[in-house]
């Protein structure tokens, strides 16, 4: 089946898909519901899976791309669960030391498209670590039903201080400049926001249509934003203007985007809400913002 784009489906549809992925509904709670949009052989369980990732055929860059350097890392994380693991890339051919990206994932845990936007990352000149929420439960199950259930498992407190754990990770590897970056994608957006406000000496935060930060503590942010919403994404983007208004009145610097007609997840070409001129600019944006912050 040649893959769909979000203008294949009605919004009402979408948008029942996006409360499926947030753990909102269950499935039978989404095939009822898209069920009054059928139309020909478009059946409800047909949308589900169109609307489904197609890791494989989105890979951009080949696990073992001779460019690259992959390998499973296990990481030390004493206020969280202890120990637990991610995926770091590093440019083959790196001498010296490189600035550092954290790659937050979806509610998914590691799947194999954020490991696919690591090797993105490595590429540019970064060593770039994806670290794996569901580590600690045995990691990414294989698929996204199974996945989001081992999600709801997590203990949230453990989670995030896994996270700030991996930031330091990150920065203290002897490959790394010490300048540290996050990039983060839904829940992994929600991080950026998060690690932001927790970090201190964080060189700069990407949240892809994250979770905005409380207010009271955007005081605490000292890092350079780049913040990328959609404009279909009505649950983020309306929480966007408080967010903003907390950002201009604690002097963060800051830019904000939000993607006219973009779906929730447009980032993410392994789905029909992939917006491929959206990501395009976003992720241009993405990058010259890592280039400034983290080179310059």
């Amino acid at each position: 089946m040649e893959m769909k784009t979000a203008k294949d489906f009605d919004q009402g549809v979408l948008d029942l898909f996006d409360k499926y992925v947030h753990g909102d509904i269950d499935r039978r709670g989404f095939l009822d519901g898209a069920a009054r949009f059928t139309v020909g052989g478009m059946t409800a369980a047909v949308m589900l899976d169109a609307l489904s990732p197609r890791f494989a055929e989105a890979e951009v860059v080949a696990k073992d791309d001779k460019r690259i350097v992959t390998e499973v890392v296990t990481y030390p994380s004493p206020q969280g669960n202890a120990k637990t693991s991610g995926y770091l890339v590093r440019p083959a051919t790196q001498k010296g030391k490189l600035p550092g990206v954290l790659v937050v994932h979806e509610n998914r845990g590691l799947n194999p498209h954020i490991e696919d936007v690591a090797r993105r990352v490595a590429l540019e000149g970064y060593v770039a670590f994806a670290p794996d929420a569901l580590a600690p439960l045995g990691g990414y199950p294989g698929d996204e039903d199974g996945a989001r259930e081992l999600f709801q498992k997590l203990d949230g407190p453990k989670r995030t201080e896994d996270f700030i754990a991996a930031t330091a990770y990150l920065k203290g590897r002897a490959d790394c400049t010490g300048k540290v970056a996050v990039v983060g994608f839904c829940f992994g957006g929600g991080v950026a926001n998060m690690l932001a406000t927790r970090v201190p000496d964080l060189a700069g935060a990407v949240p892809f249509y994250g979770g905005a930060p409380p207010a009271d503590e955007v005081k605490n942010i000292k890092c350079p934003m780049l913040i990328h919403y959609a404009e279909m994404d009505t649950r983020q983007v309306a929480a966007w203007p408080a967010f903003e208004e907390a950002l201009k009145a604690n002097k963060v610097r800051y830019q904000g985007f939000v993607y006219p007609g973009a779906q929730h997840g447009f980032n993410n070409d392994t789905t029909p809400r992939f917006d491929k001129e959206a990501a395009a600019l976003a992720w241009k944006r993405t990058l010259e913002f890592f280039a400034k912050n983290l080179k310059g």
